[in-house]
């Protein structure tokens, strides 16, 4: 949540933004934070650079998390999570990351320890996850492996 809340800041957003506003946002930070345009000064182009990465690294996050996002992939989401089995998870600080068999990966946010634990130790870590983290959390889709035929 902490990560959220800094790339909202950094942003100058809130909660409420919706994709069209986060964008119009994004892309006058990148008009002013654009590393070409600074051509005569090469330690201001490097604080630049890395200033864009960061409002890029913000912006695809939290255009990942936003609702019209989940919305548009609720479907693969309820399949995925409904369908395809628990291949490995992984706690750190509050948030979850639960890869399934179908290559699909999606991190929860504000994850309590206990959950987790209580996640770990399930009988059935599906059931489990079904019940108490899928829809109780925000998530994202972290990626996706391509399926080759």
């Amino acid at each position: 949540m902490r990560k959220i809340i800094e790339y909202r800041k950094l942003l100058g957003v809130d909660k409420a933004v919706t994709l069209n506003e986060l964008k119009s946002v994004y892309r006058n930070f990148m008009k002013e934070y654009h590393p070409d345009k600074i051509q005569d000064n090469e330690a201001l182009k490097l604080e630049v650079e890395e200033k864009s990465k960061q409002i890029i690294e913000a912006y695809h996050f939290l255009v990942s998390i936003a609702p019209e996002t989940q919305e548009a992939t609720l479907e693969q989401y309820n399949k995925t999570t409904s369908s395809s089995n628990i291949a490995d998870i992984n706690y750190q600080g509050k948030r979850l990351r639960i890869d399934f068999q179908d290559g699909s990966v999606y991190e929860y946010f504000g994850v309590p320890e206990n959950t987790y634990v209580k996640l770990v130790n399930a009988d059935s870590q599906g059931r489990f996850a079904r019940r108490h983290i899928y829809t109780s959390f925000l998530y994202r889709n972290v990626s996706k492996t391509s399926v080759t035929l």
